[in-house]
């Protein structure tokens, strides 16, 4: 019989104490698997709630950690990606325009890919309420950083507003009227004519027509203060109003800057005498008033001698107001005149005019240009007639009678020695 102790294919079993006789196994139970040893039993520590929690709780917090990580990693590229505009667009931020509102209203124009992405980062950034109100020029696939800075920059997209010299103050109006770009409604109020600065306005969309007026108004009045200030000491001009209303005529008989100071001369001149300054624009003003002569209406022979208060071949002295809105170079021209002996000009046929001091000297002038229309008129009937037309068949038709013919720029006026500009009447 085996007698070995060890326990793996024993024959017999030694009593647990080791004292007693080996109890001999059948066949059956030494072949029988014998119980391995039991696993530690568990701490009353670890089977605690409360471990069971925090463990719970720290898993939680990790798995979220992970999933901010891969959230922050995946915004920040949408963010930064090339955006969903392929043609880029205009976008208007109101003023008091939340961010969350921005970010919708880009989204609905397909200018960001989503809403969320874009406010968060906006946050993220720090620049919740760095964004401004304005009209903005969004680029072609311009990311959502690219956006954020652009609206934060509060770089809106600019317009332009201009107001040429020589508009009456009614004609200005109707272009500020007219801009899109501006908001409000029109003042009730019409400003005096000759007070709004001729100047080319830059505005943001949103921007009011009342803005804009006032802007035009001080600007003008500041303008006539300094160019008023620096006038020659012998200017036959009453006051501040005079000066400006002889500017307006100035700014209306010439666009050529090379003579605007001799034409106040001539006028100035004329005052300084007591001559009536028989100026076209002013009988132009009085028949049509701010709203100008229509481009088709002609200035008859009859009009010259219409009694009205601006009309200058009638009256003496100047007109009761400007007739337009006088820029700074015919403000400069009759503050500072040429010093010349010059009282009449005339057209030269080529934009610009010839000055005289005399009548004779003034009727020469005349003459020649009168010469030279005659000349105009004939190469043009000889161009129509070789290319087979009649050269009146395309001039419409007048009720006039012969007598109220259009005035030709020389015809006579009756006026005291002659007409200054020589436009609608010819001196005698």
């Amino acid at each position: 019989m085996n007698t070995n102790p060890a326990g793996n294919g024993e024959f017999g079993q030694r009593p647990a104490n080791n004292t007693g006789p080996i109890v001999p196994k059948t066949a059956s139970e030494a072949l029988r698997p014998e119980a391995g040893t039991p696993p530690p039993k568990r701490s009353r520590a670890s089977r605690s709630q409360v471990v069971v929690f925090m463990n719970f709780v720290i898993s939680l917090v990790m798995l979220m950690v992970l999933a901010a990580g891969a959230a922050l990693y995946f915004g920040k590229q949408e963010f930064t990606e090339p955006g969903p505009s392929a043609n880029g667009d205009t976008f208007l931020v109101k003023p008091n325009t939340g961010v969350q509102d921005i970010a919708d209203q880009l989204e609905r124009r397909g200018l960001i890919s989503d809403a969320r992405v874009f406010r968060l980062g906006v946050r993220a950034f720090g620049n919740d309420s760095a964004l401004k109100a304005g009209e903005y020029e969004i680029k072609p696939r311009a990311s959502m950083r690219d956006i954020m800075e652009l609206l934060k920059s509060g770089k809106s997209v600019m317009y332009s507003l201009t107001i040429p010299e020589g508009l009456t103050v009614e004609q200005a109006l109707q272009r500020i009227a007219d801009e899109p770009a501006l908001s409000g409604d029109m003042p009730a109020t019409t400003p005096p004519e000759g007070s709004l600065a001729t100047d080319t306005l830059r505005f943001t969309r949103g921007a009011t027509r009342q803005q804009m007026i006032d802007k035009l108004v001080a600007d003008q009045k500041k303008l006539v203060d300094e160019v008023w200030q620096r006038r020659a000491p012998d200017l036959p001009l009453a006051n501040i109003e005079d000066f400006v209303t002889l500017a307006s005529i100035v700014e209306k008989e010439t666009g050529r800057g090379d003579e605007r100071s001799r034409v106040a001369a001539v006028f100035i001149n004329r005052l300084a005498k007591g001559m009536r300054l028989q100026s076209d624009p002013t009988i132009i003003y009085g028949l049509f008033g701010g709203k100008g002569k229509p481009a088709d209406r002609p200035i008859y022979q009859s009009d010259i001698q219409k009694q009205t208060p601006y009309n200058t071949y009638v009256i003496s002295g100047l007109p009761p107001t400007p007739i337009a809105n006088p820029g700074r170079a015919a403000l400069e021209a009759v503050a500072n005149p040429s010093k010349t002996d010059d009282l009449y000009f005339v057209a030269d046929g080529t934009g610009g005019h010839v000055f005289a001091a005399t009548l004779d000297e003034h009727n020469e002038n005349v003459a020649r240009y009168r010469a030279l229309q005659k000349k105009q008129a004939d190469d043009a009937a000889k161009a129509a007639a070789a290319a087979g037309t009649n050269g009146n068949a395309d001039k419409p038709a007048t009720d006039k009678p012969a007598a109220d013919k259009p005035a030709d720029g020389n015809n006579s006026t009756g006026g005291d020695n002659g007409d200054a500009g020589g436009d609608a009447g010819d001196a005698q």
